[in-house]
């Protein structure tokens, strides 16, 4: 296989998180000999979020698969459409129809903890009147999204932990890039930030290919790296002319 024909993989976190979250996967990557990239995500907005992402991609030579966590899965759905982009892995993630929001899709299913352990901020918009984010409430981060990481860690990641537009909950994905593209997905089976159920049911819906990860918390990319990089790098193999 020849750079030009062996997918570069493109990271996109989630809310919550940056791309740091990503790290342990980067490193079982790299072992591998896969080239990788892993931008910020926004967070401010659904189309805008996967009009960024969309653009790195169209930017990279080559073919591209996305993985996106948790947040992240919704803008790869959408970026997706991207000419070049070959393969989508759903880590513990949303995955969108076309026209569907976020809050569409999780209000079929019992909501999960995340719902109640949210705080609001505000966010200056230029020319308009201040937006709303939210972020997890510290105190109740390590249980909610890293249970099965060492308390020290999820601390840490509480108090670094990048917020969401909450209009992102509503706004809808202007295409399903699953339809025409092959997936993959992880469902984190201990999952208190997604009910595992939304996650299954958005990978079934897009004839994934499907992994379990039994007991596994919603920061699965930190405490399964070898798992999740499992599952992108079969996504690289069956995506490389």
């Amino acid at each position: 296989m020849t750079e030009s024909t062996t997918p570069t993989v493109l990271l996109v976190h989630g809310a919550f998180a940056d791309s740091s979250s990503w790290s342990g996967v980067i490193a079982e990557l790299r072992a591998q000999g896969v080239s990788v990239v892993a931008p910020p995500n926004p967070l401010r907005g659904l189309a805008s979020d996967a009009a960024y992402v969309a653009s790195v991609a169209a930017q990279i030579d080559g073919p591209v698969v996305l993985a996106g966590h948790s947040y992240g899965g919704a803008v790869i759905t959408v970026a997706g459409a991207a000419e070049n982009v070959v393969g989508l892995v759903y880590v513990a993630a949303y995955a969108l129809d076309e026209g569907e929001s976020l809050g569409e899709l999780q209000g079929r299913f019992p909501l999960s903890p995340l719902a109640t352990n949210l705080r609001q901020w505000t966010y200056p918009v230029e020319g308009g009147e201040p937006a709303v984010e939210v972020r997890i409430t510290p105190e109740a981060f390590p249980d909610i999204f890293a249970a099965d990481v060492p308390r020290e860690v999820t601390e840490v990641l509480a108090l670094t932990q990048r917020p969401l537009a909450a209009g992102a909950f509503g706004e809808t994905a202007a295409v399903a890039a699953w339809k025409t593209k092959p997936a993959w997905a992880l469902i984190a089976g201990a999952d208190q930030a997604i009910n595992p159920d939304v996650e299954r049911f958005g990978a079934e819906r897009a004839g994934a290919t499907i992994v379990e990860a039994e007991g596994a918390s919603h920061a699965v990319a930190v405490s399964r790296p070898k798992d999740v990089a499992a599952l992108i790098i079969e996504a690289v193999r069956a995506t490389s002319a």
